[in-house]
């Protein structure tokens, strides 16, 4: 295996930038990763803790416009809750365009990435109007600071975030013979949503060696795992079922219910060799092919078993496997990673993004997701979305695509980059002679730029 540092920066980072030189080699990228995450300190998104104060105060003013219904002041609190929301809406498609900019200005594209794929693996979304907006500051928290530690950290991270105990509704689920159930008859009884996605979803993988059994006694091990608009994350006793609960084997409690029996058990599904497995495979899907090698994801998986989950280790041995480098551009871009890819690849300044008003904002880089096939920070279910590339090529979707590439980058830049330029740019030595010749045979600069963007060649990584 020879390193090609184009090549890492196309399947692994962010896409090639006229301005920024690509990795040098696989050390360079995990010294990186460990490093100062400065793309984040460059284009800072709040924390999930902070976004919950916003949440509280949205509670609030629902509240006291609900209290003035019919009243003389319902005016004034309906527009102070409308005014509200508005902003805390605006926000949300601000802190999209600081993960834009992360994407287009980074020097360590790897990182970002990783947050892709992991925000993806533990998918937590708000159901309801308050938290809607907290998709980004869930990943913030929860995802980046954990990248390169141990995969049982950000489990635990994921697990007792408010944010995923919402999406998966867990906070209210009691044990049966809890003190809260027998105290409170309309609590709603015991919700296994959770403990079936860490199992299936998290941890052991949809074919691991788990029963109904285990769900239900990792659904009954959750209980008192919940939150509060004022404290955040709680672990309520009182919800708990009584009792050692048995998960693949073996027992968590039996005494006084306590957080870190629960702790324990995500730990030791961590460290499940079907969790190696699983997550080494999921990794090489998302950076290699739809297919993966099947020597990559054992020689990942056992990497993985070896440092006891070590997430850096697992990397390291996805970028030394030469399966890993196979010159040809195979995995499809999806919607975000296609469209930051050709902002980064136009080099679109941060003055550019930082002048664009919400609405401008969200008319030109978020609201064509959607249509793309990527409704954003709204995955259809938690399972995330998906990595076939079929899912990406539809009729529809390559329209979309191609109606952004052929309007957007006009909007974004004020002089285009001459076609032939630009393909160099765009793909440096995977500019094949297709490319080439749409870049020299294009009547405007917009309609080279946008054919380029439109190429397989671009869409692929």
């Amino acid at each position: 295996m020879r390193f090609d540092g184009e090549l890492a920066e196309i399947r692994f980072g962010t896409g090639l930038s006229p301005r920024l030189p690509p990795p040098v080699s696989e050390a360079d990228m995990l010294k990186r990763l460990q490093g100062p995450d400065d793309a984040a300190l460059a284009f800072p998104v709040p924390g999930f803790d902070e976004t919950m104060a916003g949440a509280r105060t949205f509670w609030q003013l629902q509240k006291e416009r609900r209290q003035q219904e019919g009243k003389p002041g319902y005016e004034a609190a309906d527009k102070s809750f409308k005014n509200f929301r508005r902003l805390r809406n605006h926000a949300r498609i601000g802190w999209h365009g600081q993960h834009l900019l992360r994407q287009i200005h980074s020097r360590d594209g790897f990182r970002e990435r990783l947050v892709l794929f992991w925000a993806d693996h533990f998918t937590a979304q708000g159901k309801i109007g308050a938290l809607r907006v907290l998709g980004a500051p869930y990943a913030e928290s929860v995802i980046r600071p954990h990248l390169a530690g141990r995969f049982e950290e950000m489990l635990i991270a994921a697990v007792t975030s408010p944010l995923m105990l919402h999406y998966l509704d867990q906070k209210n689920s009691a044990g049966p013979a809890s003190w809260a159930a027998k105290r409170r008859k309309r609590l709603a009884g015991l919700n296994e949503n959770l403990a079936r996605e860490v199992l299936e979803l998290h941890t052991l993988g949809v074919d691991g060696p788990y029963s109904q059994t285990d769900v239900r006694q990792l659904a009954e091990l959750f209980t008192g795992l919940s939150f509060s608009a004022k404290d955040g994350f709680v672990f309520r006793p009182g919800m708990a079922e009584p009792g050692a609960e048995t998960v693949l084997e073996k027992a968590y409690g039996g005494g006084k219910p306590e957080l870190e029996q629960v702790l324990a058990a995500l730990r030791d599904l961590a460290r499940h060799p079907a969790t190696a497995r699983h997550i080494a495979w999921k990794l090489a899907v998302h950076f290699t092919a739809d297919v993966p090698d099947p020597e990559l994801v054992d020689h990942m998986a056992a990497r993985y078993q070896a440092s006891g989950g070590s997430l850096v280790q697992v990397y390291a041995a996805l970028l030394e496997h030469p399966a890993a480098w196979v010159p040809e551009l195979r995995n499809v871009k999806p919607p975000f990673d296609f469209l930051a890819s050709a902002c980064r690849a136009l080099a679109v300044p941060q003055a550019r993004i930082v002048r664009l008003k919400p609405g401008q904002m969200n008319r030109l880089l978020l609201a064509p997701l959607t249509p793309m096939g990527q409704r954003w920070e709204f995955a259809a279910g938690p399972d995330g979305w998906a990595e076939e590339d079929t899912a990406w090529i539809t009729p529809q979707a390559l329209a979309a695509r191609l109606r952004w590439a052929m309007a957007a980058p006009r909007q974004l830049l004020q002089d285009l980059p001459d076609p032939r330029e630009f393909a160099e740019a765009a793909l440096g030595a995977y500019a094949n002679e297709r490319v080439r010749f749409a870049a020299r045979a294009a009547e405007t600069r917009t309609e080279g730029v946008g054919l380029i963007l439109s190429s397989p060649a671009f869409q692929r990584r």
